[in-house]
């Protein structure tokens, strides 16, 4: 888990920015494991909004194409 110093409200959006990563890498999982699973493609793609969302570019500067494209190689990976 990652510490979480200094400014309160930085702290609040490196917290739901490391949630949604986790929550997009658990569904990448379930997808790899079954393609069919329409629930977890669903969280995918509402996650993949959110990488692209207004509120995510208030959240941080990190591109959200490369986070989905990190997190999608790691998957491929097997990791």
């Amino acid at each position: 888990m990652a510490k979480l110093d200094g400014n309160p409200y930085e702290n609040l959006a490196n917290a739901i920015i490391i949630n949604a990563c986790n929550d997009y890498r658990n569904a990448l999982k379930k997808i790899k494991r079954n393609p069919n699973n329409k629930d977890a493609l669903s969280e995918a793609l509402e996650l993949e909004r959110f990488f692209h969302s207004p509120w995510y570019g208030t959240l941080t500067t990190i591109d959200g194409d490369f986070i989905i494209r990190k997190l999608r190689a790691e998957i491929a990976d097997g990791r």
